[in-house]
């Protein structure tokens, strides 16, 4: 019974269009992420003055410090993206996919 519905999932279209939204969206934001993070070590790297300049004059704080909080707090929101969009299309997608595996 089990591999009969395995098969009739595989069969439908609605799974091929799942299977390829869900996988170019989470490679998007894969690069997206991997791009940043990669970016600021190149950046530590090669450049670290660009990263050593201060906010404002007197001031302690550099700009390698907002540059670095805005990769991760990015990386939370990207997150949150993938959870909301996984939680809506990709699941309603997948109900679909199963109610009509099992008629």
């Amino acid at each position: 019974m089990s591999a009969d519905i395995y098969k009739k999932v595989r069969a439908n279209p609605k799974f091929a269009e799942l299977e390829g939204k869900r996988s170019r969206f989470a490679l998007m934001l894969t690069a997206i992420v991997m791009a940043s993070y990669y970016g600021m070590m190149a950046l530590v790297a090669f450049a670290p003055e660009a990263l050593r300049t201060p906010i404002s004059s007197g001031s302690t704080l550099t700009i390698g410090v907002p540059i670095g909080a805005v990769i991760i707090i990015g990386s939370w929101l990207l997150t949150g993206w993938f959870v909301r969009r996984a939680n809506g299309e990709f699941d309603r997608l997948n109900n679909e996919i199963i109610r009509e595996a099992t008629k």
